[in-house]
């Protein structure tokens, strides 16, 4: 692992709004101003169930995904698909049948030739992304109503040649005689026919060549969260999320999902009811051999998955008759040491709610992406770190302590899976359902982001 010291991060947060001398909240990121930007709606959403990898592509590709779960959900409503002003989709591990994925699926949803839709990509933020698109189009008055989500099938992620490797091909596909074939022939070396795995690279990151896994080590490191307080936060996340199915929690949330075979899907089905501390800490480190703290039972699964969500102006609900669940109130984007990358969170969770003149004790339900319990445990800790708050936030004082029994109440992507680019709009659709479910009325979802970024949405129960 990359030498880690104790020593805080000491750099600033950078808030890209605060420019000028006008009042941070006088206008939005999209440009308009707070007091005429129209408001905006959630007013429906699901999701297919999360299905573990299992070393071989699954039942379902992303559009697949995307369509198992947009159909029912087009069909309930009671507008015509075509009514959309825009489709959005997030998606990381786009596959080359499928370029573009949003266009794809909405042609397969049946939403017409002219469905205008697009895909967008900011790793473990493209589901949130593709809703906070959504939202500032609506706010802006440029679109009524708009399908945001997010696809991933990760089971997918491609075996890719070495670059030594494509480039032997490509000599040999541009001999031209006999002779400059055998000489490319002989020029061949076994290690060339070993693939690259894909995933792997792609969840490590370019500029610190550090894997995922790897920056959760270093902030766990920084702010001494124990291998035993990781699984302790692990077994929680199962436990919280056995629950809740056999509770019924999820049942309005999760739309079956049947394959080309007639397999039916029903459940997220990485949950581990039966696992414990025990089970937990005879599991080795996967990223740092020996020595290190992050173990696959502490770490979000490889999953496959999708969500969308419905998002309407003023005018759309009251010309379609529909019943918000919430509104979406702003959202904040950060960027930060890509090396530190697991406490994005801290910083756009803050800066949003300082901007809207939140305190910590104003938002009634957190959800924040569990890509390792080590970067959960680590932002908790940093909200309550004094130094932390003062020389990064630019807080006077701590920002303090997120109750645990307000956080990720149904559990997360340990227990439930990380299917990339689907994971940002699971949480928003997943606190709304929560919010309602437990009478309560402001939301904060969150998540950190791949390449040094985090992504923060607020939502308010209508």
């Amino acid at each position: 692992m990359a030498e880690a010291s104790k020593t805080k991060p000491t750099q600033r947060r950078r808030s890209p709004r605060r420019t000028s001398t006008a009042k941070p909240a006088a206008r939005g990121p999209s440009g308009v101003s707070q007091d005429r930007a129209r408001p905006v709606y959630l007013v429906d959403g699901a999701r297919t169930p999360f299905l573990r990898a299992r070393g071989k592509p699954g039942p379902f590709t992303p559009v697949d995904l995307a369509v198992q779960c947009g159909r029912p959900l087009l069909a309930r409503q009671p507008f015509a698909a075509e009514d959309f002003d825009f489709v959005i989709l997030g998606c990381v591990n786009v596959i080359a049948d499928e370029m573009n994925p949003a266009r794809v699926a909405a042609l397969r949803l049946g939403m017409g030739d002219a469905m205008r839709a697009f895909s967008v990509q900011i790793n473990c933020g493209s589901g949130m992304l593709s809703i906070d698109n959504g939202f500032r189009m609506i706010e802006a008055g440029k679109a009524d109503l708009v399908l945001a989500g997010g696809a991933e099938a990760l089971s997918y992620a491609p075996l890719v040649l070495s670059s030594n490797a494509a480039a032997w091909f490509g000599r040999f596909a541009m001999a031209k005689t006999a002779w400059e074939r055998v000489a490319a022939i002989g020029a061949f070396r076994p290690d060339m026919a070993k693939p690259v795995i894909g995933l792997e690279r792609g969840l490590t990151d370019p500029v610190t060549d550090l894997g995922m896994g790897q920056t959760a080590e270093v902030i766990g490191h920084i702010f001494g969260i124990a291998r035993e307080a990781a699984d302790a936060y692990a077994l929680e996340s199962h436990q919280r999320l056995a629950r809740a199915q056999a509770e019924g929690h999820l049942k309005g949330e999760v739309i079956v999902s049947v394959a080309r075979d007639g397999t039916l899907y029903d459940h997220d089905d990485g949950v581990r009811p039966d696992t414990s501390m025990e089970k937990l800490a005879k599991l080795k480190p996967a990223f740092e051999k020996p020595y290190g703290e992050v173990t696959p039972g502490n770490s979000s699964q490889i999953t496959d998955g999708a969500s969308w969500v419905v998002l309407a102006s003023e005018e759309a609900v009251k010309k379609h008759k529909l019943e918000p669940l919430a509104r979406v109130v702003d959202s904040e984007w950060a960027a930060l040491d890509p090396s530190i990358m697991g406490l994005g969170p801290t910083l756009c969770c803050t800066a949003l709610a300082e901007r809207r003149g939140l305190a910590r004790e104003d938002i009634d339900l957190w959800e924040l992406n569990e890509a390792f319990a080590a970067q959960v445990l680590a932002c908790l800790a940093a909200w309550e770190d004094e130094e932390y708050c003062r020389k990064v936030l630019g807080l006077e004082a701590p920002y303090g302590a997120i109750p645990r029994d307000r956080l990720n109440v149904d559990g997360g992507a340990i227990s439930l899976g990380h299917p990339v680019g689907t994971s940002g709009n699971r949480i928003v659709l997943h606190l709304v359902n929560a919010m309602r479910r437990l009478g309560l009325k402001r939301g904060m979802a969150s998540e950190c982001i791949g390449g040094g970024q985090g992504g923060a949405m607020l939502l308010e129960v209508v």
